[in-house]
């Protein structure tokens, strides 16, 4: 088996380094010793775009907002499943998480970071909620593990109490809040039926198949 070449680093803001693997065609973005993505791993991630479009079935020039670049599963999901009026912006704290897609896994990514519909923002996905009351017909974070974060713990603030509050705020009427974690959590769920959301929770398997490990979506709907 071929050994595991590490490409770049990059510091986390608050604490933290990010370490970008490659063995062979396959890559992986790791956290100390917690493999956080892998480029063989993006079925799940997938979904969580698949089933929001589902939810906005029908809805004209949907705006959509996705926390966290990561490999960018998450994005070229949403571009084959939103329609061309689509306006996607993608918020990415760490920097050289977007030089990465756009340099040694260029090739995983393909055109989608040039798409026309896609607006790449070096911000924190938190920023960008507090300030778009109104603004966004879908909210996707696949940001650190899921609620129970590994990376920062300033992303927990994405997920308690107020966090959904300002998710709740800055989508529109009818909207979709969807959220991505390695596992369940039965406290989140709560959170957001306290929040006023309806909430379907959702089971997927990291590869897109009927085996291997679950992830965890929740489809939360703005009443």
């Amino acid at each position: 088996m071929l050994p595991w070449t590490q490409l770049a680093t990059a510091q986390i803001p608050g604490g933290g380094e990010l370490r970008l693997m490659q063995r062979g065609q396959e890559f992986s973005i790791r956290l100390d010793a917690n493999e956080l993505m892998n480029s063989r791993l993006g079925g799940s991630e997938e979904a969580l775009a698949t089933l929001a479009c589902q939810k906005l079935a029908g809805r004209p020039k949907p705006r959509v907002l996705i926390g966290g670049l990561g490999m960018g599963f998450t994005l070229r999901a949403a571009l084959k499943v939103f329609d061309e009026a689509a306006i996607i912006e993608v918020a990415e704290l760490v920097p050289e998480v977007i030089d990465w897609g756009r340099g040694p896994m260029a090739e995983l990514y393909g055109d989608s970071l040039s798409d026309p519909r896609v607006n790449i923002l070096q911000r924190d996905v938190g920023e960008l909620i507090r300030g778009g009351t109104g603004r966004y017909d879908a909210i996707l974070l696949d940001v650190d593990n899921g609620p129970e974060g590994l990376s920062r713990p300033a992303n927990d603030q994405l997920y308690d109490s107020r966090g959904l509050s300002d998710a709740r705020a800055a989508l529109r009427r009818g909207g979709v809040l969807a959220v991505w974690s390695s596992g369940p959590d039965d406290n989140f769920t709560k959170r957001l039926r306290r929040g006023d959301f309806v909430v379907n929770e959702v089971p997927v398997r990291a590869v897109g198949k009927r085996t291997g490990s679950r992830h965890w979506i929740w489809l939360a709907v703005k009443n």
